[in-house]
């Protein structure tokens, strides 16, 4: 541990970590705080008998948190009516009406929280009961209020809500004093998450740690760690595991549990009436799960599942979808769905002895197939919640319009984190942006979908900072906004680690990218060609930045103190380590195969490598499997490579890799060449050498201008065993060359590729075009002549190099290397209407921003009268022009994923005009219904795979020179990334060409 991480451990004894809300506790008392624990003394606390359970068993987290803290542990009193013996300081904890607090609301002049919900508030009281001399009471409008406040208080003196699912270690401080704060009600009522697709790693991983080999994994001592940490985050609701449990049935503690907690219980989309369905309905029910042929049997079948509820606190699942996460049968009808919720409620109102069920709270999950049934004309009762649902992709796919936003039960939305199905599964490690989640949860928010949010958050391991913030931002969407989530990241950062601002910060660049590389292709979808190994460095650029991140965490793994290491690792260190030894071993699969291809001994190396990267992956998990004595022995079983269709494959499949002789050399001779920019390589015959294939002319093409790449390289590696030396040479003096002259020697299977990089020194090229040869030669033995023989070999290729220069009054981005292409929030100038405009979402998307008209709920435009960007760029080609004559670009915009989320009334647009042309209209994604998906939506290659829409249109006649580019606003809710222009120079990569010189 470094002097300055020291220094910094001492400082943050006085500095509070929590995330978000207001500061009620301190670590030095300017004079005026209460104290928690001073002088080595605790004050006591106080609560009233009669308060909740759940209110109480927080208290004594509470007292407990306390003591883990400062080492001193104070006592918990339960007050009565009678009790008479009060210390002379205490903190008060309770509801505000138990009778504690109605004792304390008597001598004090409290503010109201009666009829608030889940709001708490802390303050400083004089004299509060007889004895008291002075108390600070934290109070709360309900239970969870209450408990809410208690936790917060925790939080902020130093225990992480992650202490048990992440291992972070409690803070230690040796007083701790309070100032006072307060919540009101939280943003959305009902806060929860959903676990699901639980096997192969949290059904084991509970399975080994909850029982004794034998019994359902998801009992209550599973749950009441989970309920914690729940109330602990600032929610309130779960869905619970339904693959491999039986919520109500596996353990007759987990009901009762989770409202001891307080937790609200529920069940899924396919789940109604708070039986887990499939296993209930095939362990109890009888005959088919069809209401039109067995309504008698699936009426009983819930009525058992709402008396097992009644006694506890409920949000009911209400409709019908088929049984294990399918469609209901063809012969379903709205009539048929509107008779089954009836009788749901019918069985409600049964039950729970009332004659309106609206008083019991119930939800309508409209995912998948359900949606088009609400859109067809599907009518519900008016309290019931619409749960509207994304894509399964983290894109939401309707909203409320019209008088739907005026309905009583609200609506609400479910989210994923996690999925199973088509294209890919997604559940190995995290690949969701927290900037698209704000994005995207804003976008609920603002369209009044606020009653109720559920994330699937799959095993909730390794989810665990996308939980967090889902929850958070839920509990207080004013808190957050797109411009200071690194806020948010950041101080999660330092509560949890303790680390010094610019470590914290690294931690944040860390998991931003690891995020921003896993969002851009799920890792189950991402394979040994996904990224370009020639072009723009795709490939080497992602490696480089994986290599810089890992150094940067191991460098602050190493500053840690050893009982925070299990903590880095689950949260920070394993999710980028795992992700780029991934990436490393397809990248390296994809050179492998293509160096085989271009007859290089290197193939072998990186063969090895691949090898080695796979055996490392399992490493990996087998370290996480064995952190802190075998605690999440099973959590990380979630295999992620091989799949052959959307389903996980039965075990982790290594990449097709390949070998060449490493005895034999090649066909042309001992030396191989490879450029920038092509899959060729020479001498020999290679089918990327020329359209031909065979009997290329020798040489081939390296263009520079002047605002593309500075520098482009050019391989030179082995073809076999022999060992040579090699010259490299050209005939003019403006081009450099980076080395001349070299040795390459195989051996010890090692990489024998030396790069050198080519360079125009511009200065002394003073026509607008030059031309240049460079000679590549060899000198080795030959293996085919008798060993005192000379082999050579010569390899010449061309150089063209185009000295463009835009005019010195141009300001905007300037095409070179055949191409144009900046990022959406690049503009020169954003024309605002109204109070409408088009805002920017830092660390969003397959680069690095976004653009989405900002507000988010706001109307649509006719064809250029909205809001608009404008970017200017500057052209010295174009498609099918010269000089004189007029040609054509090509215009390529890439949007983030997104629908229609207004009834697939309005598809998703915007305009593009170029110059003083009229605008285009563009809506890239077609109206479908709700039981569908767009074409090309959920394919293995299609617009969520990749994580974009393209766009491409043509603008003719386009003269050289400079272009003003404007952007207009149509709808809301589209999220624009980029914009390429090519201009006859444009080549193959998965993100897209690197922004373009800007003057």
């Amino acid at each position: 541990m470094g002097p300055l991480l020291i220094l910094w451990l001492a400082a943050i004894l006085v500095r509070v970590l929590a995330i978000g809300q207001s500061p009620c506790v301190a670590f030095t008392n300017p004079g005026s705080y209460f104290p928690f624990v001073a002088g080595g003394s605790a004050t006591s606390l106080l609560a009233s008998a009669d308060d909740d359970p759940g209110v109480l068993r927080a208290a004594r987290d509470l007292q407990n948190d306390i003591a883990n803290v400062t080492g001193v542990l104070p006592s918990l009193i339960l007050w009565n009516t009678s009790t008479t013996a009060l210390p002379s300081s205490a903190i008060i904890v309770g509801t505000y009406n138990s009778s504690l607090l109605n004792a304390v609301s008597q001598n004090a002049n409290l503010s109201s929280l009666a009829g608030q919900w889940e709001a708490y508030d802390a303050s400083i009281v004089a004299a509060p009961l007889p004895g008291v001399q002075t108390a600070y009471v934290l109070r709360g409008s309900d239970r969870r209020g209450t408990i809410y406040g208690i936790y917060e208080h925790s939080e902020q003196m130093g225990v992480s809500p992650w202490y048990w699912w992440a291992d972070v270690p409690i803070k230690q401080h040796q007083e701790v004093y309070a100032s006072g704060c307060a919540h009101g009600a939280p943003s959305v009522q009902y806060r929860g998450i959903f676990l699901n697709d639980e096997q192969p790693a949290l059904q084991s991983w509970a399975q080994l740690t909850f029982t004794n080999g034998t019994g359902p994994p998801f009992n209550h001592y599973f749950y009441g760690h989970l309920f914690e940490l729940i109330l602990r985050l600032k929610g309130n609701i779960l869905w619970p595991a339904q693959w491999a449990g039986m919520f109500g049935v596996d353990d007759l503690e987990n009901q009762p549990l989770a409202n001891y907690y307080g937790v609200v219980m529920s069940t899924s989309h396919e789940e109604p009436m708070m039986r887990s369905t499939p296993n209930e309905w095939n362990a109890f029910g009888s005959g088919a799960w069809d209401f039109n042929t067995n309504a008698a049997n699936l009426t009983a079948f819930w009525t058992v599942g709402t008396e097992r509820a009644r006694p506890y606190e409920s949000l009911y699942s209400v409709g019908m979808r088929g049984n294990g996460d399918l469609p209901l049968g063809p012969a379903t009808n709205i009539a048929l769905l509107e008779k089954i919720i009836a009788t749901q409620r019918g069985i409600i109102s049964s039950v729970y002895n009332v004659s309106d069920p609206s008083v019991i709270p119930q939800a309508w999950c409209l995912y998948k197939e359900v949606e088009d049934y609400w859109d067809s004309g599907m009518t519900v009762p008016d309290d019931i919640t619409l749960l509207w649902a994304d894509d399964n992709w983290g894109n939401v796919r309707r909203l409320p319009t019209g008088n739907e936003t005026s309905r009583a039960g609200g609506a609400g939305m479910y989210y994923h984190f996690d999925y199973v199905g088509s294209p890919r599964d997604y559940k190995w490690i995290r690949s969701t942006q927290l900037a698209k989640v704000w994005e995207q949860m804003h976008l609920t928010y603002e369209r009044q979908a606020s009653r109720l949010w559920i994330v699937n958050v799959g095993d909730l391991k390794p989810y665990e900072q996308d939980t967090e913030f889902f929850l958070t931002y839920a509990y207080n969407v004013s808190r957050w906004d797109q411009y200071n989530l690194n806020d948010f990241s950041l101080a999660w950062a330092e509560r949890e680690f303790a680390l010094p601002p610019a470590q914290s910060q690294d931690i944040v660049d860390i998991i931003g990218n690891v995020t921003r590389f896993n969002a851009r292709r799920k890792p189950e979808l991402v394979n040994s060609t996904t990224y370009s190994l020639t072009n723009y460095g795709e490939a080497d650029d992602i490696l480089a930045t994986y290599a810089t991140l890992n150094a940067t965490s191991w460098a602050i793994w190493d500053q840690l103190d050893p009982a925070t290491q299990a903590a880095y690792f689950q949260l920070v260190h394993h999710p980028l380590q795992a992700s780029y030894t991934l990436q490393k071993m397809y990248i390296y699969a994809g050179l492998n195969n293509l160096y085989a291809s271009q007859a290089r001994l290197d193939t072998n190396w990186l063969n090895d490598e691949v090898v080695q990267l796979f055996e490392q992956d399992y490493a990996l998990e087998h370290q996480y499997h064995t952190l802190l004595d075998g605690k999440w022995q099973h959590i990380m079983d979630q295999t992620h490579m091989g799949y052959a269709y959307w389903q996980q494959p039965m075990q982790n499949t290594m990449p097709a890799v390949n070998r060449v002789p490493s005895q034999k050399t090649a066909l042309p001779g001992a030396m191989r060449i490879t450029i920038d920019g092509s899959l060729g390589a020479w001498p020999g015959d290679d089918q990327f050498d020329c359209a031909q294939m065979y009997s290329c002319p020798t040489g081939s093409l390296l263009p520079f201008d002047t605002y593309g790449p500075v520098q482009r390289w050019v391989d030179i590696s082995a073809g076999g065993p022999a060992t040579f030396n090699w010259t490299a040479s050209s005939n003019v003096s403006w081009l450099s060359i980076s080395e001349t002259s070299g040795t390459v020697t195989p051996a010890n299977g090692g990489n024998t590729t030396t790069r050198i990089w080519l360079s125009v020194d511009w200065t002394q090229l003073n026509a607008s075009v030059g031309y240049a040869q460079i000679n590549f030669s060899s000198t080795s033995a030959s293996q085919y002549l008798f060993k005192e023989a000379i082999a050579t070999q010569l390899v010449p290729f061309y150089v063209e190099a185009y000295k463009t220069v835009a005019p010195s009054n141009f300001t905007g981005f300037v095409e070179g290397d055949g191409y144009v292409a900046w990022d959406a929030a690049h503009a020169a100038r954003n024309n605002s209407v109204n109070d409408t405009y088009w805002g920017v979402i830092p660390n969003y998307g397959r680069n690095s921003t976004g653009v989405t008209p900002f507000p988010v709920a706001g109307n649509n435009f006719s064809v250029g009268a909205g809001p608009s960007l404008q970017y200017d760029f500057y052209l010295f080609n174009t498609l099918g022009g010269n000089s004189t004559q007029n040609g054509n670009i090509t215009l390529t915009a890439v949007m983030s994923p997104s629908l229609d989320n207004r009834g697939y009334s309005r598809p998703l647009g915007f305009a593009l005009q170029l110059d003083n042309s009229s605008a285009v209209p563009i809506y890239p994604v077609p109206i479908v219904s709700a039981a569908e998906q767009p074409p090309g939506w959920d394919t293995p290659d299609g617009w969520v795979a990749n994580s974009m829409i393209n766009t491409t249109i043509q603008f003719n006649g386009t003269a050289l020179g400079k272009h003003t580019l404007t952007l207009w606003q149509i709808e809301a809710a589209v999220v624009m990334q980029k914009f390429i222009i090519n201009t006859g120079g444009l080549r193959y990569s998965y993100l897209g060409p690197p922004e373009s010189a800007y003057v």
